[in-house]
């Protein structure tokens, strides 16, 4: 049973403009923490040896991440907008396929017609509750500041007719599912149309749905669909996004 890691890794580096802090403890610095929980002395522990552990202080939305609609707005149809831990475990484990939008410039809009076009290609129609993945390769600059203005993203229409087919999860292996910012602040500049701010997660306002951000190494794999995707958020309470270790696992 191959699985495939879609996920990049929680790491200080220049692709991730979110503040991000790790504090590696050793086992000799855990050691008298330790003993005092256990009623010991440092003397009874092996070579005065504790347990590594990790101090992490980041945004639920650095690495590979699920955002939850509460994300996108405090409503969603009029009502309050769900958070991650309130996101049924369902929507986060199903066949998954791959929509290869790798051939977009930089900064694009991924519209209907390019959706459908990927679809095609592949001979591939889509059902409720399949996890749509869209690559555009920006992930192969993960690692460098350029990743962060890598790839193309996802247009309001697109969201709109992905959940219109029954999906409820979708990703992509970009930093965000929007276009990059870069793109989105000269379309603002150049028409002012305050429509093409966030245009795709603000969606939420009004359709229920959930997104991945941050996925990695969708062409590694070996077919675009006849895969299930586990993508499981870590259950933070009242959070906005949940980080995830999101797996394709074929048969």
């Amino acid at each position: 049973m191959p699985i495939f890691d879609l996920s990049v890794p929680i790491e200080d580096t220049p692709s991730e403009p979110l503040p991000l802090t790790v504090t590696h403890q050793t086992h000799g610095e855990s050691a008298p923490a330790m003993a005092a929980m256990l009623g010991a002395t440092v003397d009874d522990l092996p070579d005065r040896q504790g347990w590594a552990n990790d101090f992490v202080s980041m945004s639920s939305h650095n690495g590979t991440h699920v955002d939850a609609p509460f994300h996108y707005f405090p409503t969603c149809g009029g009502v309050p907008a769900r958070t991650i831990d309130q996101m049924p475990l369902e929507w986060f484990y199903g066949d998954g396929v791959v929509l290869d939008c790798s051939a977009l410039p930089r900064g694009a809009s991924i519209g209907v017609a390019d959706l459908e076009a990927a679809l095609a290609r592949i001979g591939y129609a889509l059902k409720p509750h399949d996890i749509v993945l869209i690559r555009t390769d920006a992930d192969r600059y993960w690692g460098s500041a350029e990743y962060f203005e890598a790839g193309a993203g996802v247009s309001a229409a697109a969201t709109r007719w992905l959940i219109g087919q029954g999906i409820r999860v979708m990703g992509i292996d970009a930093w965000g599912w929007d276009r990059p910012f870069w793109a989105t602040r000269e379309e603002f500049a150049r028409t002012g149309e305050a429509a093409c701010l966030w245009e795709a997660h603000r969606v939420g306002m009004d359709l229920e749905y959930c997104h991945i951000e941050k996925l990695a190494n969708l062409r590694a794999l070996p077919a675009p669909f006849g895969f299930t995707v586990a993508c499981f958020p870590v259950k933070l309470t009242r959070g906005s996004a949940g980080w995830s270790r999101v797996v394709a696992i074929f048969p």
